[in-house]
C-alpha cells in the first residue's frame, strides 16, 4: 500500500501537486505579508499547512480537531472571504479537469478534497491515514501533522 501511495503521490506532484502548493503557499505569504494584521496570521499558517498537504496528499487524510471552538469557525468565516473562495474555485475547475480522463479521476478527486478543506481550514488536523481513528475520538495516541 505504501509504494501505491508513493506512486500516487509522485504522479500527484507532477499533475496538479506543485501548482496548487504554490497556490496556497502564494495565499498563505499576503496573509503574512500583504494585510499585516495579526489576525491574518493564523491563515498564513493554515494555507502553509494546506500546501504541505497539497503536495503530498495521499496516505494522510483530514479530521476535524475536537479542542477547535468558536474562535475557529469565526475564523473560517474570515478565510472563506479572503482567501478560500478563490482557492476552493481553483481546486475545483483543475479537479473537473482532471475527471475528464480516466487515469486522472483519483487525481480529481483529491482536488475536490482539497477545495472542500479550503473552504474551511481551520479546526481540522492533518493526520496520516493509520492515524485518523484516534485523532477523530480525540485520543491524543497520534502525532498530528502540521
Amino acid at each position: 500500500m505504501t509504494i501505491l501511495r508513493t506512486i500516487l503521490n509522485l504522479l500527484w506532484l507532477i499533475v496538479s501537486g506543485i501548482w496548487s502548493a504554490l497556490a496556497y503557499a502564494i495565499a498563505g505569504a499576503i496573509m503574512f505579508l500583504l494585510f499585516f494584521l495579526i489576525i491574518t496570521i493564523p491563515f498564513g499558517i493554515a494555507s502553509f499547512r494546506l500546501a504541505g498537504y497539497a503536495l503530498w496528499p495521499f496516505g494522510r487524510t483530514v479530521v476535524p480537531d475536537p479542542d477547535a471552538g468558536v474562535a475557529s469557525t469565526i475564523g473560517n468565516i474570515i478565510w472563506f472571504i479572503l482567501a478560500g473562495i478563490w482557492l476552493a474555485i481553483g481546486q475545483f475547475l483543475v479537479g473537473v479537469a482532471l475527471c475528464i480522463t480516466i487515469i486522472g479521476i483519483p487525481f480529481g478527486i483529491a482536488n475536490f478534497k482539497l477545495a472542500r478543506l479550503s473552504l474551511n481550514p481551520l479546526g481540522k488536523n492533518i493526520v496520516p491515514v493509520e492515524y485518523a481513528d484516534a485523532a477523530r475520538t480525540g485520543f491524543q495516541s497520534y502525532v498530528p501533522v502540521q
